[in-house]
C-alpha cells in the first residue's frame, strides 16, 4: 500500500515538472507584454529598460530556471500589471471560484446520480427516455448562452434570483464563504447551475451505463430471489458497485469545474479566478497566466492522485495491478 502511494506521488511530481516546462515556454512564446506596459511613444532606451526590469532580456531557459527555483520557495513571480505577487492575486480570488465549483458539483451529484440510476433501472420508460434526451441537451447548449437565458428568465423576468456578484459572506468554523448565508446562496445558485449542466449530463450517462451493466449480473438476480426490496438492491448493490467510475468522474470534473469556470464567471460577473485570467491574457500578464495554469495543473494532478488512492480502498485489484507494473 505504501509503495503504491509513493509510486503515485513520484509520478505526480514528474508530471508537474514536465507541465511547468510546457506552460512556461508556451506562455513566453506568445506576444510581447512590453508593448502593453509602455507608452507607444517611448524611445528605445525606455523599452530596453523595461525589458531588463522584467527579466525578459534573458534566454527563456534562464527565465525558466529562475521561475522554477522561486516556485519551489512558493514564489510564482509578480504581476506585470498589478506589481503584486501572482500567487497572492490568485489566492485572493480562489475562494469564490472554489465555492462556485463545490456548489456546482453538489448540484450535479444530487441531480445526476438518482436520474442516472432511474434511467438505467427502467430504460424503456418514458421518464427514462426523457432523462436521456435532456442529457443530450445539456451537452449541446453553449454555457454562455444558457447563462444569459438564466439571467433573463430568473433574474430579469421573474426577479427571483440576483444575476451578478457573490453576495453576503458568512463564517463557519473559521471559514468564510458566501455559501453560509441565504443571500450568498441566492447569488451562487444561478452560476453554479449553469456550470453544472454539462456535468449533470455526463454523470447521468455514466451512471445509467453502470446501472445497466450491473443489473444484468447474477448477484442482482440472487438478491431478488432472496426477497430483498428494490430499494435495498439499488442503494446497496447497484450504487456501491458504480462508485468507482463515479469517483473518477467526480475527481476529474471538479478540476475541470475550476479550470473551465471562466465563461460562467464572466457571464455572471462572479469575482473568481476566471475574471483575473481573462484580464491577464488580454494584458499579456505572463506571471499571472503561468501561475494560474500551474495551479490548475496542480489541482488536476493531485485530484487524480487522490482518486487513485481512493481506488485502492474501493477495489483492491487496482492496488495490486499498480504495484505489479
Amino acid at each position: 500500500m505504501l509503495e503504491y502511494i509513493l509510486k503515485r506521488f513520484g509520478q505526480s511530481f514528474l508530471v508537474l515538472f514536465i507541465m511547468s516546462i510546457l506552460v512556461f515556454v508556451g506562455v513566453n512564446l506568445v506576444g510581447d507584454p512590453v508593448e502593453m506596459l509602455i507608452n507607444p511613444e517611448a524611445d528605445q532606451a525606455e523599452v530596453e529598460r523595461v525589458i531588463r526590469e522584467l527579466g525578459l532580456d534573458k534566454p527563456v531557459s534562464e527565465q525558466y530556471w529562475y521561475f522554477l527555483t522561486n516556485a519551489l520557495k512558493g514564489d510564482l513571480g509578480s504581476s506585470f500589471i498589478y506589481n503584486e505577487p501572482a500567487l497572492k492575486l490568485i489566492l485572493q480570488r480562489m475562494p469564490a471560484t472554489l465555492e462556485l465549483a463545490l456548489f456546482s458539483l453538489f448540484i450535479s451529484l444530487i441531480i445526476a446520480i438518482p436520474l442516472g440510476i432511474y434511467a438505467g433501472y427502467k430504460p424503456n420508460s418514458k421518464a427514462s427516455k426523457t432523462i436521456m434526451a435532456g442529457s443530450i441537451l445539456g451537452f449541446s447548449m453553449p454555457t454562455f448562452w444558457v447563462g444569459i437565458i438564466f439571467i433573463m428568465f430568473f433574474a430579469v423576468y421573474l426577479g427571483w434570483l440576483p444575476s451578478t456578484g457573490r453576495g453576503e459572506i458568512g463564517s463557519f468554523l473559521g471559514i468564510e464563504s458566501s455559501l453560509f448565508t441565504l443571500n450568498g446562496l441566492s447569488h451562487v445558485f444561478l452560476p453554479a447551475l449553469n456550470l453544472a449542466l454539462f456535468k449533470i449530463s455526463s454523470v447521468i450517462r455514466l451512471t445509467r451505463a453502470g446501472t445497466r451493466e450491473i443489473i444484468l449480473q447474477d448477484y442482482i438476480t440472487f438478491a431478488r430471489a432472496k426477497g430483498l426490496s428494490e430499494k435495498r438492491i439499488v442503494l446497496v448493490h447497484i450504487l456501491k458497485n458504480i462508485l468507482i467510475p463515479i469517483v473518477t468522474v467526480i475527481g476529474l470534473e471538479f478540476g475541470s469545474l475550476i479550470a473551465f469556470s471562466t465563461v460562467t464567471e464572466t457571464v455572471f460577473a462572479w469575482p473568481g479566478m476566471g475574471k483575473l485570467i481573462i484580464d491577464s491574457i488580454y494584458n499579456l500578464d505572463r506571471p499571472v497566466i503561468v501561475a494560474y495554469l500551474m495551479i490548475i495543473v496542480t489541482f488536476f494532478v493531485f485530484l487524480n492522485l487522490a482518486v487513485d488512492i481512493l481506488y485502492t480502498f474501493l477495489d483492491p485489484r487496482v492496488r495490486l495491478k499498480g504495484m505489479n507494473q
